[in-house]
């Protein structure tokens, strides 16, 4: 516990068999009170590595949910569980645990009510191996996001999160895509409701065991977090009412 908070770590799994380890190994357990680890259909053995390792809860879906859908049974069994601050960090060993506790702090000293651990910010992409077009892509994305949402983040993207437990209460997250672009479509919520949002310089590890997706995928999800940006802009200004916002 951190001031009293309750934290728990959930790490949304397909295929992690080869990084879990390391990944759990320096998340800071002295201050996070329980992690769940959701494991998507792995084709490994990610599910009973987990177990063996000490991973206090997890859970497999026997058919592929994506992206999102691991989410959403991420969140859901951690509010069960009563956390008050929940860390959404993959064990793909891509983004380091050592921040667990920054972004930890924020939250439970009431600082902001959700972090974002940022590739962007500093030199932390490229120097990690980001390739260049998807380090653009992003660039491209984050400015059309940033002046339709009316926010100045240096990235939406990001697969390192953490919120404040309320905030996973007031939003509608289960009415979120099952796909990559559930991210965008949390922080379209997250800010539609007024909530801030902090950002911590984080670097980032590209590698051969490092989830990624292809570029076929990443323009699939590039047009989604387009859509999702106009319906964001539209709902604001009254135009539309979308079922992702009410």
């Amino acid at each position: 516990m951190l001031n009293g908070k309750k934290i728990i770590v959930v790490l949304p799994a397909y295929n992690a068999a080869r990084t879990l380890e390391k990944t759990y190994a320096e998340i800071p357990m002295e201050i996070v009170d329980e992690v769940i680890l959701v494991d998507d259909a792995s084709r490994d053995e990610t599910s009973q590595l987990a177990k063996s390792i000490g991973i206090q809860h997890v859970i497999r879906h026997e058919k592929n949910k994506g992206y999102g859908g691991n989410q959403k049974t991420c969140y859901n069994k951690a509010l069960s569980l009563n956390a008050d601050i929940v860390i959404m960090l993959h064990p793909d060993y891509q983004y380091t645990p050592k921040l667990i506790l920054a972004m930890s702090s924020i939250i439970a000293n009431g600082v902001y009510p959700v972090v974002f651990g940022s590739r962007i910010l500093g030199k932390g992409a490229l120097k990690g191996g980001m390739p260049m077009y998807k380090y653009i892509f992003n660039r491209m994305l984050t400015l059309f996001q940033n002046v339709l949402m009316g926010q100045k983040l240096s990235e939406y993207h990001t697969g390192y999160r953490a919120f404040d437990a309320n905030v996973l209460k007031d939003v509608k997250f289960d009415k979120c895509s099952d796909d990559f672009v559930f991210d965008n479509e949390i922080t379209a919520q997250i800010c539609l409701k007024g909530y801030e949002i902090a950002e911590v310089t984080c670097p980032t590890k590209y590698f051969p065991e490092a989830s990624s997706i292809n570029f076929k995928r990443s323009s699939i999800y590039g047009l989604g977090v387009l859509r999702t940006s106009i319906m964001f802009r539209l709902q604001k200004w009254g135009l539309a009412n979308f079922n992702l916002f009410s």
